[in-house]
């Protein structure tokens, strides 16, 4: 620990009280230097497992051949672009490559104010897109310091606890339309509305299905774009779709993608429609020397390979639902579980420390994360009071995966009766 701050700096920060020394992942586990295994139920880095074989081999194979940036001719990143082109709608028709998912958004709001010759961007109040300077001017969930852009706007994230259901769509069309119109009383024109599609940071909200719609919507007549940030929550996670924005029904104008793409290899890009990128190509040269270089792409093939040969977008909805199903059963039994939601293996789990007000619980939401890491789970905690505990495994997690949570859970809560 000196060694790190001696050499690192104050600005890093670590999981745990007693911070976590892992030396090898496998599958849904991570291992520490004394063979201890932790159960990984928070990293989506490592989507289809950590250090999969299938994924290890085609990274080394290409390393071992050729590694080169975008500007000489190589077929890998087109045949990629195609495969992941081809798991979208047809009117995202272009692809680009980044990364990063900072990277990505980045790029996607240059892309999205070279479109509509505007600067605002309406984002959720405790949003996370990145951490370049203009994303980490839209990123309020980095901290009370960060300080937001002057062409930034922040609406309510469409919280169904506290929210009706059916409320919902209206309610979060009607905060953008209200962020729209204080962006235009300063001369700021609309560019954008960005949000996480399951708006992982603001809680975990995915449902009803389609309440982002109306949202969506608004932001078109009033000349903005819908960037859907899919770095959490693509790639098969909400065991529905490939892809978040799926749930709402939407084609939205630009996709942003990230972690997952290259089961920890850096590897990002977006997805968007021609119309919308064509002025950029006009105004901008774009190159990014490691964004798409071939051993990029053969990882993000082998990824694609593994989510189809081992069926880990149906394995995500299959053990997701069972896990929220027993998750349900907790709730019954602890009266600080106030609200389980997600879809997929994307699970919120909302404490509170009174039903009826539904005042959060954070600093019990802080003993429960760490007790966990003591019992030898791994998660992680959301939302602006950071009371909802935030469960987002690798898809290759398992119903005895689920139950060994389920039950470490069951065991702390009720240390907190």
């Amino acid at each position: 620990m000196q060694r790190r701050a001696r050499l690192l700096g104050p600005a890093y920060r670590l999981f745990y009280e007693s911070p976590l020394h892992v030396t090898r992942g496998e599958g849904a586990w991570l291992i520490d230097g004394k063979g201890k295994r932790y159960l990984d139920a928070y990293n989506n880095v490592a989507c289809v497992g950590h250090s999969h074989p299938a994924v290890v081999e085609a990274l080394a194979k290409q390393a071992g051949v050729l590694n080169t940036h975008t500007r000489y001719l190589h077929t890998g990143i087109l045949d990629y672009a195609e495969r992941l082109l081809a798991t979208m709608p047809p009117e995202l028709a272009h692809a680009m490559f980044t990364c990063t998912g900072s990277e990505a958004n980045d790029l996607a709001l240059r892309v999205a104010r070279a479109h509509t010759g505007a600067e605002g961007l309406i984002i959720t109040n405790f949003a996370y897109h990145g951490v370049t300077a203009s994303l980490a001017e839209a990123s309020p969930s980095l901290g009370k310091y960060v300080k937001l852009g002057h062409t930034v706007r922040t609406v309510p994230a469409p919280d169904t606890l506290r929210i009706a259901p059916e409320r919902l769509s209206n309610y979060f069309a009607d905060s953008v339309r209200h962020a729209i119109s204080d962006l235009q009383a300063v001369g700021i024109k609309p560019a954008a509305l960005l949000v996480d599609t399951v708006f992982s940071s603001d809680g975990v909200y995915t449902d009803p299905p389609g309440f982002l719609a109306q949202a969506v919507e608004v932001i078109r007549q009033a000349g903005g774009v819908f960037i859907a940030d899919e770095v959490q929550a693509g790639l098969g996670r909400t065991g529905d779709s490939l892809w978040g924005f799926a749930r709402h029904q939407l084609v939205p104008d630009i996709v942003t993608m990230g972690k997952p793409l290259g089961n920890g290899h850096p590897l990002a890009g977006i997805a968007v429609k021609p119309e919308v990128l064509a002025a950029f190509g006009q105004q901008c040269r774009y190159f990014n020397t490691f964004g798409g270089n071939p051993v990029s792409m053969a990882v993000g093939m082998a990824v694609l390979d593994v989510l189809d040969n081992e069926q880990l977008m149906a394995n995500a909805k299959k053990v997701g639902d069972y896990l929220r199903m027993e998750l349900n059963k907790l709730q019954a039994r602890h009266q600080l579980i106030a609200a389980v939601r997600g879809a997929g293996l994307f699970i919120g789990v909302e404490l509170v420390s009174n039903l009826d007000t539904l005042t959060q619980a954070t600093a019990v939401a802080a003993r429960v994360v760490n007790q966990m890491r003591d019992r030898q789970v791994l998660l992680g905690t959301s939302g602006e009071h950071a009371n909802i505990l935030k469960i987002r495994p690798p898809l290759v997690f398992s119903k005895e995966n689920a139950d060994q949570l389920v039950h470490a859970l069951d065991c702390v809560l009720a240390t907190h009766s």
